[in-house]
């Protein structure tokens, strides 16, 4: 009962709206009661929205509205009707016959192939990520190796620097 409780109040804030409406073209206060009645049928819609799917999920699809009862007079009349419309429908029928449509064929389920092209992506990505992380750790190598390089190429020059003699002492140490 909460949905036709929300659907009445919704009818009741529309025909205030349009009744202040008429009026908000000469009326200040007309105008304002069609702006806070705006914002109260946006609260009330947006509780609507969330029942009737709650109740959709129930009924699990829509439930045809009864039906009111008829009038002898009108239930001839609907019948009557009713017959002169199956037999054009007939007449047309024969005149055509429409040629019969082949069966749509089943696409691949678009999930299955979405999920495998992620996987690819994912995979990608983390094969890219270890290269430069390869990378960087060679680059890393080998700035250490050419720094150690540039440490012993520096005494060497300074012990060639040094005369014989000096030479000699500092190998005996």
């Amino acid at each position: 009962m909460a949905l036709a409780h929300t659907m009445e109040k919704m009818k009741g804030l529309l025909d205030g709206i349009r009744k202040d409406l008429e009026k908000a073209a000469y009326n200040k206060a007309a105008s304002q009661r069609v702006r806070t009645g705006t914002i109260h049928l946006e609260k009330v819609a947006k509780l609507f929205r969330k029942e009737s799917v709650v109740e959709d999920r129930k009924r699990k699809g829509r439930v045809k509205p009864p039906k009111a009862e008829k009038s002898s007079a009108a239930k001839q009349e609907a019948a009557a009707a009713k017959k002169a419309k199956t037999k054009g429908k007939r007449k047309a029928a024969k005149k055509k016959a429409a040629p019969k449509r082949k069966a749509a064929k089943k696409k691949a389920a678009p999930k299955k192939t979405a999920k495998k092209a992620v996987k690819k992506a994912v995979k990608k990505a983390v094969q890219k990520t270890k290269k430069v992380a390869k990378k960087m750790v060679k680059k890393a190598s080998t700035k250490t190796k050419a720094a150690s390089k540039k440490k012993t190429t520096s005494k060497r020059r300074v012990a060639s620097k040094r005369s014989g003699s000096a030479r000699r002492a500092a190998a005996r140490q």
